[in-house]
């Protein structure tokens, strides 16, 4: 961007109230991070009207709608809901972000804790994070018996096959990030006493198992990507911007709301 950084058009971006917030809130003069911040605000904007027409959709039609987001700790998925969801009617959302089961769930099929969140019709549920704990972030911590896990990467695609044919629309993202990035991530997460709650037993831990979620990872890409699977996308997240309009657009690509219209646009 060197050489035409400051044409007209970007001289109008830095001058306006996002571009001089994103010019001045950093300690380094950088013109063309703020640039690149206008353009990518400019552009959520329009994914989000989009997003918006797209939920008016699943509104109109009785569409039921799953979108579940796994990736590694810090990856940004929390960061990807949000600004997928911040402008929707809350009232046709929800966001499931599941604790630890409790005793009586743990006595339970595996997928019925997930199953109950389910969306009803005219609705979208976001799993932050989902039943795909148990294909890597349980078996390498311990937290399953090699046996669960069996069981669940023999039943993962025919669960989601019946999801499917029962007539839900099921969107899979991961978010992936580099070894460095995420060391990054945690230590500002470490550093920031607004974001230290974010930070968990599990996290602390992650960088040094990062070889075993890596192999986990790698087996249950191979068992969705099957002809009969419902395949992930993967996101790239290291930068955030980037990858937050990634998964907007790639959300709006998934669903045929293209006849839906806004009221009073």
């Amino acid at each position: 961007m060197e050489e035409n950084l400051f044409t007209p058009e970007n001289v109008a971006k830095l001058n306006s109230k996002k571009g001089l917030i994103a010019l001045l809130s950093r300690s380094i003069y950088n013109p063309e991070r703020a640039i690149r911040y206008v353009n990518y605000e400019a552009n959520l904007k329009k994914l989000q009207v989009e997003l918006l027409k797209m939920q008016q959709w699943v509104v109109e039609n009785n569409e039921r709608v799953i979108i579940i987001f796994e990736g590694r700790d810090a990856a940004g998925k929390g960061g990807a809901i949000r600004r997928v969801t911040e402008k929707l009617n809350p009232r046709q959302l929800r966001i499931v972000a599941l604790p630890k089961p409790n005793e009586d769930q743990q006595t339970q099929w595996y997928f019925q804790r997930y199953v109950n969140k389910f969306p009803k019709a005219g609705e979208l549920v976001f799993f932050d994070r989902s039943w795909y704990n148990r294909a890597v972030v349980e078996p390498v911590n311990g937290f399953c018996t090699e046996k669960d896990y069996k069981i669940f990467m023999k039943q993962v695609n025919n669960f989601e096959k019946m999801i499917t044919e029962s007539g839900i629309r099921l969107i899979k993202i991961y978010m992936s990030i580099s070894k460095n990035e995420q060391a990054k991530r945690f230590e500002e997460i470490k550093n920031n006493p607004l974001k230290q709650w974010k930070m968990t037993k599990v996290d602390e831990h992650a960088q040094e198992l990062w070889d075993a979620y890596t192999t986990y990872k790698k087996k249950m890409f191979k068992l969705s990507n099957k002809a009969t699977a419902i395949p992930f996308k993967v996101i790239r997240a290291n930068k955030k911007t980037a990858a937050r309009a990634e998964v907007l657009q790639h959300i709006l690509n998934s669903l045929p709301y293209k006849s839906a219209t806004l009221e009073n646009k």
